[in-house]
Formats: structure tokens, C-alpha cells, sequence
């Protein structure tokens, strides 16, 4: 234990050494502040981005027709593509891992209710839609459609909640009829869109949709693809799929623009991916902030202890053990890396936390997207990180100091 005369001895010191103890301690506070920073910065945009998948169901395919860019088969390009029953009976019966098809209509429609309307698209869609894509009801509210809507080509509707507050204010919209495409229909759910990267829709039956627009190709099909975890196996799947499109509707496996895929678990693998490759830079350039700190401390130290030769020699003159020196300088800093180690540390923390609250509070931008998010540091990584710099700090002012305590006290009295 150290006495109190040891305490005032060590604050004397610094006291009377201002400007290195700045300097050690900026060293140290600025390693782990930018560690923390990096880290927290690389964690917060890993985050944002997995919210925003958050909201989708990873292992969805969606299929989009294009037009033609390459003359096939004696066949000139910009030749349209269209999806009809032939393409849902394949994916549904010549793909192995695929599962809950749902071929999509879409017409933007004027939605109104007495004197209010709003011009939204009507989807017209099949009842595993709702898994597919992850739709959740507002507060409970009603239902999504369903086979027997679907068989019987009912008129019945569901409405995203912003389209439910401009077109029924106060009211329940629960089993009311509103106007689409001058038709009719029932109001049976109200679904909340959570999606940042879609707008707002209003789903009908597909079957009621078809008969209503007397549409007999489809502009999307979507469908789960089971067991493909990935990023290979995803690629593998795509090109599986292009080439028996291709075969279906006489384009080339190459041409890109004749089918649109979107591979949800392959962009999330990707995503993931780079956000790996991202953390490894970030861990790189923490290291190398800290080693950079390090060597600031101990080139400091090691300035300090030189300085402090000739006192050295006169306290082992006045009769002061080799031991009680040497554990002066170490409780010394030990002291200072301790101390500025944690206000490094909670700065780091601060700055992150800020910018965590006023990303909050933008609420994620206009688009709905969340961009940053919980910028969180592993507290486990934030300590270890600081206990390492604060071992480096003292073993930066102890080894010096062995060596200085080793002179003979007429040589570090000579010492200049």
C-alpha cells in the first residue's frame, strides 16, 4: 500500500511537469477515443443497414420482365418478355427449392373514400404474399387476404395505415367500402409499411385484380427460395434460373436486361460481407491509433525518466531503495494512464451516443432508411483495449526506470 506522503509525492511530480503529463495523457485519451470512435462508427452503419433488412424476409427471389438487348434464335432484340401461368407452373413444379410463388399485378388507381382520395398502386396479390414479403397488420387491425378471397374473387381490400388516416380521419376502416378503379371494396386490414425501400401499396385478391383489369401477363413473380445460404449457392440459383427463363421464352442466358433479378439473400450475404471487410479495416486502423498512442507514452516516459536520472541519484543518496523509486515512477504512471485511459474512453463513448441521438431523432431521413443505428461498443473490447494501453503506459515508464535506478548515485548525480 502507498502512504499518503507517496500520493502528494506522485501529484507533486506532475504538478511540477505539466506539459508532459498533458502530453502523455493526450496520448493515451486520443488512442482510445479514436478506437472507440472507429469502432462504434463501423457498428453503428453495420446496424442501420441490418435494420433496414430487418423488415424483409431474407429468402425471397422477385422476377421482373425486361426486353431483349441480344437477337436470339432468329429472333431481333427488344423483343418484350412476358410472365404468364407457364412461368409460375415451372418455378412451382421444376425448382427444387423454391416455394410459395405469387405472381403480382400492379395499377395505380385512385383510392377514395366520400370526399377524400389518394392515387396509390393496387396490387393484386396471392394470400402467401403476406409471407413472402412480411407484411404486418397495424395494431391488429383486420386481416390479410386469404384462399377463400382469392378462389371467390371478392372485392376486399387492405390499406396501409397513412392511406387509412387520409381517407377515414377518426373513423374505423374496419369493414367500410372505399372507390378503386370505380369499383367497391371492402375494407378487411389496415398493414403498417415497415419497408423503407417500397411506397405504399393496397393489396386486392390477384384473381379479383386479373378479372378487374383483364390483365392475363404478370408484371412480377415472387416466390421463397429454400436452402440457399450462400453467397455461391445464390449465384448458382440465379443462373439456374435466367437459363430456364431463357429456354421458356427464347432470349440468351447472357442477356441481363431480359430478365430482373432480385435476390434478397444474396444482397444480404454481400451486404454482410462487406461490412466484414469493413470491420477488419476499422480494427485496422484502431491498432494502429493505439500502437501509435503507445509509442507516444512511451517515448514520453522514456524522456521523463532521463530527466529525472539525477533525482534518482540523490534519493538513492539520501538512502531511497532502488524498489521505492522504481515503484514511484510505475504508481505514477500507472496513475496517468489509468486516468486519462477512462476519459478517452467515456469521450469515445459520448460522441457516439450524440450521434446515435440525432440520428433518432432525424427519424431515419424522409425515405424511411436508417442510415446509422446504435453505434454500440463491445464493453468487453472498450476495457480490454484501455487495461492494454495502460499496461504499455507503465511498462513504458518501468523499463527506463530500471535502468536508470541501476546507475550508481555518483553517476546520476553527474548526469546531465
Amino acid at each position: 500500500m502507498f502512504d499518503v506522503n507517496t500520493w502528494q509525492e506522485i501529484f507533486n511530480t506532475i504538478r511540477k511537469n505539466k506539459l508532459r503529463t498533458i502530453l502523455t495523457g493526450f496520448s493515451i485519451a486520443w488512442g482510445i477515443f479514436m478506437l472507440m470512435l472507429l469502432l462504434g462508427s463501423g457498428n453503428g452503419l453495420k446496424h442501420g443497414v441490418m435494420e433496414n433488412f430487418s423488415s424483409e424476409t431474407k429468402n425471397v427471389i422477385s422476377l421482373w420482365p425486361g426486353r431483349t438487348n441480344i437477337a436470339t434464335e432468329g429472333l431481333q432484340k427488344g423483343r418484350r418478355i412476358r410472365f404468364d401461368d407457364q412461368d409460375v407452373y415451372m418455378l412451382e413444379n421444376q425448382f427444387d427449392n423454391t416455394d410459395l410463388v405469387s405472381p403480382v399485378i400492379s395499377q395505380y388507381t385512385t383510392i377514395s373514400y366520400k370526399n377524400d382520395y389518394v392515387t396509390y398502386s393496387l396490387e393484386g396479390v396471392m394470400p402467401q404474399y403476406n409471407t413472402l414479403q412480411s407484411i404486418p397488420l397495424y395494431k391488429n387491425q383486420g386481416r390479410f387476404i386469404n384462399e377463400i378471397d382469392h378462389q371467390e374473387k371478392r372485392k376486399v381490400i387492405v390499406l396501409e395505415k397513412s392511406t387509412v388516416e387520409i381517407l377515414f380521419k377518426h373513423e374505423n376502416p374496419i369493414g367500410k367500402y372505399v372507390n378503386a378503379n370505380n369499383i367497391p371494396f371492402q375494407v378487411i386490414g389496415v398493414y403498417d409499411q415497415q419497408n423503407p425501400w417500397w411506397g405504399v401499396e393496397a393489396f386486392i385478391p390477384f384473381s379479383t385484380a386479373q378479372t378487374i383489369f383483364n390483365i392475363t401477363d404478370y408484371p412480377e413473380l415472387t416466390f421463397e427460395a429454400k436452402g440457399l445460404n450462400t453467397l455461391e449457392e445464390n449465384i448458382a440459383y440465379n443462373d439456374l434460373l435466367r437459363s430456364r427463363f431463357a429456354r421458356l421464352h427464347s432470349f440468351d442466358p447472357k442477356d441481363n436486361r431480359a430478365l430482373w433479378i432480385r435476390n434478397r439473400m444474396k444482397n444480404y450475404i454481400e451486404t454482410m460481407s462487406l461490412f466484414g471487410s469493413i470491420n477488419t479495416f476499422i480494427w485496422i486502423i484502431g491498432i494502429g491509433t493505439l500502437i501509435a498512442g503507445i509509442v507516444g507514452v512511451s517515448n514520453i516516459m522514456l524522456i521523463s525518466v532521463k530527466e529525472r536520472t539525477r533525482e534518482f541519484g540523490i534519493r538513492k543518496a539520501v538512502g531511497a531503495t532502488p524498489f521505492s523509486i522504481l515503484r514511484l515512477v510505475v504508481m505514477e504512471s500507472l496513475l496517468i494512464t489509468t486516468i486519462f485511459g477512462y476519459v478517452g474512453l467515456v469521450a469515445g463513448v459520448a460522441i457516439t451516443e450524440t450521434i446515435n441521438y440525432f440520428m433518432l431523432q432525424n427519424g431515419g431521413g424522409e425515405s424511411g432508411m436508417v442510415i446509422f443505428k446504435n453505434p454500440t461498443v463491445d464493453m468487453g473490447i472498450a476495457v480490454s483495449a484501455t487495461v492494454v494501453l495502460i499496461i504499455f503506459g507503465v511498462l513504458a515508464g518501468y523499463f527506463p526506470a530500471r535502468k536508470a535506478v541501476k546507475i550508481k548515485p555518483i553517476e546520476a548525480l553527474r548526469y546531465e
